[in-house]
């Protein structure tokens, strides 16, 4: 943890989260959560890939 910038990652999680549960909404919405294998890896992974690229863009260089 040397070295990393906290709150950055924190709430890139706190935003991630939401944000793939609004996804979600949307699929079901579209019709496409029927249709998805493994629901709950491929939310996980938007939620991580939400909060990683929050992390990037916002995180102090």
């Amino acid at each position: 943890m040397m070295g990393s910038y906290f709150p950055s990652w924190l709430i890139g999680i706190a935003l991630g989260i939401p944000l793939a549960a609004g996804v979600r909404l949307l699929f079901i919405r579209a019709g496409i959560d029927d249709h998805l294998p493994l629901r709950l890896f491929i939310y996980a992974c938007l939620a991580i890939i939400f909060a990683l690229v929050f992390s990037f863009l916002f995180s102090p260089r």
